[in-house]
């Protein structure tokens, strides 16, 4: 039996789960109905068509980006913080992120994590040209390192892998950094390293 009670709400909350695990293409409109447990009539009635419903979840996503709180003493701890948040929400959407991409609201997405490092570069003393430079390096950090963490997830096993290419003796100048990097890598220091060495550079006055 159909439900009668349903929410524009709920509708885009199953919509942008199917879309998370399955990508836009497994989003059609009998899908969407079945998971909620009514009828297609409603899920029109609610949002529109597929189209609108696809814009709807854009528009949905460009707030949820929006919704970035700095935490932190000082203006470094509060950009890091800002990385770490976009990080993760990039890492957690990417279906929807590249449905905001393709209607060209990429930069309007953005914009609240631009606001906020620019705030923070102020906070640091930059001003002008140089803290535009700085929050556009932190901004393609961020993007690249995810870009980058993706394709390797993404990619096939690696015949040889990583651990095996890197033997400590064919490294008799430096065995540590041979072992180092035969371990697998972890993304989360990594990324953490990256981007407060880049903050760090890029704060210093008179650098």
């Amino acid at each position: 039996m159909a439900r009668t009670a349903l929410t524009r709400a709920e509708v885009l909350d199953t919509a942008a789960s199917l879309v998370k695990q399955h990508g836009p293409a497994a989003l059609t409109m009998r899908k969407l109905a079945a998971e909620l447990g009514t009828a297609v009539t409603s899920i029109y009635w609610h949002v529109g068509n597929r189209e609108s419903l696809l814009d709807a979840l854009v528009e949905r996503t460009v707030q949820d980006m929006g919704a970035i709180r700095p935490v932190g003493r000082n203006p470094a701890d509060r950009i890091l913080s800002v990385a770490r948040i976009l990080r993760r929400e990039l890492r957690t959407r990417p279906h929807l992120i590249a449905m905001v991409h393709e209607r060209g609201l990429t930069e309007r997405m953005f914009l609240p994590a631009q606001q906020a490092l620019v705030h923070e570069v102020h906070a640091a003393g930059l001003r002008g040209a140089r803290a535009a430079d700085a929050v556009r390096a932190i901004q393609f950090q961020i993007i690249g390192f995810v870009l980058v963490e993706r394709n390797r997830e993404r990619s096939p096993a690696q015949s040889p892998a990583e651990s095996e290419l890197w033997d400590p003796a064919d490294a008799p100048h430096d065995p540590p950094l041979a072992r180092a990097l035969a371990r697998p890598v972890d993304p989360e220091r990594l990324f953490q390293l990256s981007v407060r060495s880049l903050v760090r550079a890029l704060l210093t006055v008179g650098g």
